[in-house]
C-alpha cells in the first residue's frame, strides 16, 4: 500500500502501526517509504505525538523548494527522485531525506545526529548504524559524479564535498 501512496501523493507522510515487531520489519517499512513506525504495544499519547510530528514536518517540507540542483544532479524530493543525466535513481524516503539535507549543506558537516532527528526524530545510538548503512547506498549513486563526493568526517558527521568551479 505504500508503494501505491508514495506514487500517488509522494509527500503524504506514513506511518506504520503494526504488531511486526521484528527489526528486520521495521527496516522494511522504513524501505518501502515509511516516515515512522510504531510497534504494538504503544501509548496512545505517543502515536498522537508521532501524529502531529509528521503532520508538522509534511507542512513544513510543502512550504520549501522540493527541487535541489548540484554539480550534475537534481534531487526531486517530492518524487524520491535523484536525476543525473538521463539517469533517474527512484530513492527510498530515508535516502531522500538524507540527500536533501546533505544538497541543502554543500561543503559543510552534516552531523549525524541532525540526520538521525530529521529521520528518526531522535538521536539513539542504535539508530546510526542504520544510517550508516544508508549512506553506504547514497555513497554509490554520488559516485556516478567526478565533482562531488560524499565524507565521513568521523564522529560527527558526512559532508558533501563539491568542487566549486563545479558547484551550480
Amino acid at each position: 500500500m505504500v508503494r501505491l501512496i508514495r506514487l500517488t501523493a509522494p509527500t503524504e507522510p506514513v506511518l506504520f502501526l503494526t504488531a511486526r515487531t521484528a527489526f528486520d520489519d521495521v527496516v522494511r517499512g522504513f524501505v518501502l517509504g515509511a516516515n515512522d513506525y510504531i510497534r504494538k504495544p504503544f501509548q496512545i499519547l505517543e502515536l498522537v505525538v508521532r501524529i502531529k510530528a509528521l503532520l508538522k514536518r509534511n507542512q513544513k517540507g510543502l512550504a520549501e523548494d522540493s527541487n535541489i540542483a548540484i554539480c550534475d544532479f537534481t534531487l526531486d524530493f517530492a518524487y524520491q527522485r535523484l536525476v543525473i543525466g538521463e539517469e533517474v535513481i527512484d530513492l527510498t524516503h530515508i535516502e531522500a531525506i538524507i540527500i536533501d539535507e546533505l544538497f541543502r549543506h554543500p561543503n559543510e558537516v552534516v552531523e549525524a545526529k541532525t540526520l538521525m532527528y530529521r529521520i528518526w526524530q531522535n538521536d539513539d545510538y542504535g539508530n546510526l548504524n542504520r544510517l550508516h548503512g544508508f549512506i553506504y547506498k547514497l555513497r554509490k549513486y554520488l559516485s556516478k559524479s567526478i565533482a562531488m563526493e560524499l565524507l565521513n568526517i568521523r564522529g560527527i558527521g558526512y559532508k558533501l564535498a563539491i568542487n566549486h568551479a563545479d558547484r551550480q
